[in-house]
C-alpha cells in the first residue's frame, strides 16, 4: 500500500474552517459592541460623579459652585461631553452625553430647583 504524505490543507479543510470563525464573529461582535456602549455609559455616570467632587471643592474654597467646567480641576472621559448651567436660584445642572453610550445622556443637579429630565433625586446622575 501507498503512503501519501500530506504537505498542506485541502480546500475543503480550509473553507470548513472559514465558516466556523465566521459563525463564532457573528455572534461574538453585537455582545462585544453591547458591552462597549455599557462601559461608555459607565464612564458618562462616572464623568458626572467626578464634576460633582469637583463642585463641592470648589465651593469649599470660595463658597459659590462653580458656572462653567473650565473653572473646575476637572477632565472628561474620551468621548464624553459635559455642558453645565447654575441657574439663578443656586445649584448647578450637568448633563454629560457620549455618541456610543447606551443611553447616550445623564444628568445630575444639586440645589433647590425644579429636576431637570430625566433627573428626579438630587446627587444621583439619570440617564435616558
Amino acid at each position: 500500500m501507498l503512503l501519501r504524505h500530506r504537505l498542506a490543507f485541502t480546500l475543503i479543510e480550509l473553507l470548513v474552517v472559514i465558516v466556523i470563525v465566521g459563525i463564532i464573529a457573528a455572534i461574538a461582535i453585537p455582545k462585544f459592541s453591547n458591552t462597549k456602549g455599557k462601559a461608555n455609559a459607565a464612564a458618562l455616570r462616572s464623568d458626572l460623579h467626578g464634576l460633582a467632587v469637583a463642585q463641592e471643592a470648589y465651593f469649599y474654597e470660595k463658597h459659590v459652585y462653580a458656572g462653567d467646567t473650565s473653572e473646575l480641576n476637572f477632565s472628561t472621559s474620551p468621548g464624553v461631553t459635559i455642558s453645565m448651567t447654575a441657574p439663578p436660584t443656586g445649584g448647578w445642572v450637568a448633563t454629560a452625553t457620549h455618541p456610543l453610550a447606551v443611553p447616550r445622556q445623564c444628568t445630575l443637579f444639586y440645589g433647590n430647583m425644579t429636576p431637570p429630565p430625566p433627573a428626579q433625586v438630587e446627587g444621583v446622575p439619570a440617564c435616558q
